[in-house]
């Protein structure tokens, strides 16, 4: 497909990502950042982690995306108790033939709400792995596919919270995006005061977008275009994660990020260019989706920790001094 046919094709499909915008508009004041990446996520097929402190919304926005796309929702309560197979599903014994059967677990839908996922420990965390990377679940002798489109979307409260559990780097690696969700401004918060402050349940999103569209339009993200130039960009900011250039930063890295946080950007800005009624990528895609892509897959090193460093502070500086095409 040539790119004006390209181009074309995007602008009469796209629009369906700004329906879904306004009907969660519906529900979520505010959150535009959020409400964008977890549209990106869709396009991308990836996992998206949302953190903040308890009651700015994250899991009502995962519910609104839910409530909005015609798709099968569930919700998994992240508890220290858990068990794998409260995720996963278990084998199940019959005592009247001697047989076992499969018990399927709430990990089969089509978009998953793990709710404060560091509240469990890291076996249910491991558990989540193979669904996560392969969309499948193994139970048993037999592995079952998980449905099209399948997301993990996972919320957490700051680490420093009293009864969390720090997500291992091998789960983290996994999702798409680390989304870090904010207080409302002065503004939003006035109207979610005189939206939410009634005795009356808040209405939910109503579907207005089919699953098919997205998948159709997980096509043509794949065909966005992307200079050569944009590729190297995107390698070179990965690379600068490991190895910086920069010799104050070289300290301040333990481990930097893996070829899948290459891919994700990539993926992640094509998704970015459909989202905007674009067929190409600009170096503006790559450079605004950087710290969502990277900030949970790179760590800090002690001394970076001592002098009370962020992983976002340091993509700063490695957006700033890496030259754009």
């Amino acid at each position: 497909m040539d790119t004006e046919t390209l181009n074309a094709k995007i602008k009469e499909i796209s629009p369906w990502t700004q329906s879904l915008r306004d009907e969660m508009g519906r529900v979520l004041v505010g959150q535009t950042h959020l409400v964008e990446r977890l549209i990106n996520s869709l396009l991308c097929n990836g996992h998206v982690l949302l953190e903040g402190v308890p009651g700015l919304a994250k899991t009502l926005a995962v519910k609104s995306l839910a409530g909005s796309l015609n798709v099968d929702f569930s919700r998994i309560q992240f508890t220290p108790d858990l068990l794998p197979a409260d995720v996963l599903g278990t084998m199940v014994y019959r005592p009247n033939d001697g047989t076992f059967i499969e018990k399927l677990g709430p990990i089969f839908a089509n978009i998953v709400l793990a709710d404060e996922i560091n509240r469990a420990p890291a076996k249910v965390q491991s558990a989540l792995l193979e669904a996560m990377q392969e969309n499948q679940v193994t139970l048993g002798e037999n592995t079952h596919k998980l449905p099209n489109p399948f997301l993990v979307l996972a919320t957490q409260n700051p680490i420093d919270q009293e009864g969390t559990y720090t997500l291992p780097e091998a789960q983290l690696d996994r999702f798409l995006f680390k989304v870090t969700v904010d207080y409302p401004d002065k503004e939003e918060e006035l109207v979610i005061l005189e939206r939410m402050a009634a005795s009356t349940p808040l209405e939910d999103t109503r579907p207005v977008v089919d699953p098919s569209v997205v998948l159709e339009s997980r096509e043509l993200v794949n065909q966005v275009f992307m200079d050569d130039a944009l590729k190297k960009y995107i390698v070179e900011l990965v690379h600068q994660t490991r190895n910086p250039s920069s010799a104050d930063l070289k300290p301040l890295i333990r481990s930097g990020a893996s070829p899948r946080a290459t891919i994700s950007l990539a993926m992640a800005a094509k998704a970015n260019a459909f989202m905007q009624g674009r067929g190409f990528v600009l170096p503006q895609d790559i450079k605004d989706l950087a710290p969502d892509v990277l900030r949970h897959r790179l760590l800090l090193s002690y001394e970076a920790e001592a002098e009370e460093l962020t992983s976002d502070q340091i993509i700063q500086s490695i957006l700033s001094f890496t030259p754009v095409p």
